[in-house]
């Protein structure tokens, strides 16, 4: 027999994935509070499942082995819950129960969990005890081209589009397609705002062979890049970002009626964060560039407004 939790223990395990969304996801949860109270909770639960791998890939505390093991125990215990067995963990009840509610394959969310260990180092191979190699010192250039960016986006981004859109709904098959580049537009979006942040943390998303047309090392991003070359190269990334986020927009008639001001609100929201950096001349080495709450809340209320006509 399978694991059946109780209407009580769903209830709480939704309430705890709702926190963490209110909490962490900074622009993901105005787009919630607009959506139907069902669709709302199992955007939490994604959002919750989603952070959790985050959470375990970017510990800096741990080596990458360590953070291996860990997502990889993660990844098995959602899927003993999907398979029916019994779990405590509420992001993973509330998950199960999301899943097949909208019926979301799980290999998406396979997916995204696999997205997030893109960002984990391998390890040394042999031995599973074995000391891991040194962590790199500085900065690595993640991906040699655009099409390997590309990916990676789409297991991180594009992945949680495609789980989105089930939870939304839609019949037009076109519409995975839009929210595969809808992603991509998001992903490149949060590179170029984290350049400084990510190259501290030893990553760097922008490829390869952008940095070599624009005469720029990782090294140099870790500390204090040429303004004039580093805006050039993220007026390159930009571009590509608003050709994607047209798919955004061409998207939203096709998804349920009740979901659409929803997505209007998270592709606006987005879309802004990245004019803001334009008009900021790409300085992202300074102050963190972000949207303010009153900028997100006159989204928001837009979006009610769509709602209600």
């Amino acid at each position: 027999m399978q694991f059946a939790p109780t209407e009580t223990q769903l209830a709480m395990a939704y309430s705890v994935c709702r926190g963490i969304a209110r909490t962490a996801a900074k622009n993901f949860y105005y787009a919630f509070l607009v959506l139907p109270r069902r669709k709302r909770e199992a955007l939490c639960a994604v959002y919750a499942f989603m952070r959790r791998c985050d959470d375990l890939s970017d510990d800096a505390t741990l080596p990458s082995r360590e953070r291996r093991s860990r997502l990889e125990a993660w990844l098995d215990a959602f899927h003993h819950a999907q398979a029916g067995e019994p779990t405590d963990d509420p992001v993973l009840l509330a998950l199960t129960d999301a899943r097949r509610r909208y019926q979301i394959p799980s290999d998406l969310l396979d997916q995204l969990a696999f997205g997030t260990l893109m960002d984990v180092p391998e390890g040394a191979p042999g031995d599973a005890y074995q000391e891991s190699p040194p962590e790199p010192t500085g900065p690595v250039v993640q991906y040699r081209s655009f099409k390997d960016l590309y990916l990676y986006c789409y297991h991180v981004a594009s992945v949680v589009g495609l789980v989105c859109i089930k939870i939304f709904g839609y019949q037009n098959p076109e519409a995975e397609r839009l929210a595969e580049r809808c992603g991509i537009a998001f992903q490149l979006t949060n590179i170029i705002r984290d350049v400084k942040e990510d190259a501290a943390m030893g990553r760097v998303y922008l490829p390869q062979e952008d940095l070599e047309q624009f005469a720029l090392s990782p090294d140099d991003l870790q500390d204090s890049p040429d303004r004039s070359r580093l805006r050039s190269l993220l007026e390159v990334e930009a571009e590509r970002a608003r050709d994607f986020y047209r798919s955004g927009h061409d998207l939203i008639p096709l998804v349920s009626e009740d979901s659409q001001p929803a997505l209007w609100v998270l592709v606006t929201i987005y879309q802004k964060l990245l004019d803001k950096i334009a008009k900021r001349h790409y300085e992202v080495y300074g102050e963190r560039i972000r949207l303010t709450r009153f900028e997100k809340l006159s989204v928001l209320g837009k979006g009610f407004l769509k709602r209600l006509t």
